[in-house]
C-alpha cells in the first residue's frame, strides 16, 4: 500500500489588482491634515485680543482696597478718588517686573498731590520683604508699595500672573489693564485711557 500525501491545495486565481484610485483622491485626504494643521499653527500663535489687556474689570468701578505700605502707612484707593490711578502688581523675583521698573520710576516722577497722577505699587506674593525693599532702593522708586497679605487684593483684580498693571480714571473706574512686562507703548496706551499724557 502507497501512502498517498496529501495535495497541496491548490491557490484561488489571484485577483486582479484595482485599478489606482485617481490621483485627486491620493493628494486630497494629506492636502486636508495640511490646511488643518497650518490653520492651528496660525490660530495657536495668534494671541487673542484680550491676552495682554483688557479683563472682566473694564468699564466697571475698582475693586475698593486700604492696604499698608512698607513703611507701614495705610493707603487706600478711596483717599485717591478724582485722581488717575495706575496701580502695579509686582514682586521682586519677577523678571519682567526688573524690566518696566525704570518706566514707573520716571512715571511717578510727574506725581503731584491734588488731582495729580497717582501711581501705586501692590505686592503680589512676594516671598521676601527685604528683597522688595531692596527692589525699591535699587530702581528709586518714589511712590507706595503695599502689602497684600493673603493675596486677596490681587485677587479681587483678577491678577493670575506679575506683573499686571490696572489703569483706574479719576471716578475710580477701571479703564485698562495690561498682562506681562509693559512696553513704553504699552504704557502709553493705558495712560492715555486715564487721560493721562504719556512717558
Amino acid at each position: 500500500m502507497t501512502e498517498s500525501t496529501p495535495s497541496a491545495p491548490k491557490s484561488p486565481a489571484s485577483p486582479t489588482p484595482a485599478p489606482p484610485a485617481p490621483l485627486w483622491r491620493r493628494l486630497l485626504p494629506p492636502a486636508i491634515a495640511f490646511a488643518l494643521v497650518a490653520v492651528l499653527a496660525v490660530a495657536l500663535r495668534t494671541p487673542a485680543s484680550n491676552d495682554q489687556t483688557g479683563g472682566p474689570l473694564v468699564g466697571k468701578p475698582a475693586p475698593a482696597f486700604t492696604l499698608t505700605s512698607l513703611d507701614d502707612t495705610p493707603l487706600s484707593l478711596a483717599s485717591l478718588r478724582g485722581r488717575p490711578v495706575v496701580v502695579n502688581f509686582w514682586a521682586s523675583w519677577c523678571g519682567p517686573c526688573r524690566e518696566e521698573a525704570p518706566m514707573f520710576r520716571e512715571l511717578s516722577a510727574r506725581q503731584s498731590g491734588g488731582d495729580g497722577l497717582a501711581v501705586v505699587g501692590i505686592l503680589f506674593n512676594e516671598t521676601n520683604e527685604g528683597n522688595a525693599r531692596q527692589f525699591i532702593q535699587e530702581y528709586a522708586l518714589a511712590y507706595p508699595n503695599l502689602r497684600d497679605p493673603g493675596i486677596n487684593t490681587g485677587l479681587e483684580y483678577g491678577v493670575s500672573g506679575i506683573p499686571e498693571t490696572v489703569f483706574i480714571d479719576r471716578g475710580g473706574v477701571v479703564q485698562h489693564m495690561d498682562r506681562g512686562g509693559l512696553t513704553r507703548e504699552r504704557l502709553n496706551v493705558g495712560l492715555a485711557k486715564i487721560g493721562v499724557p504719556g512717558l
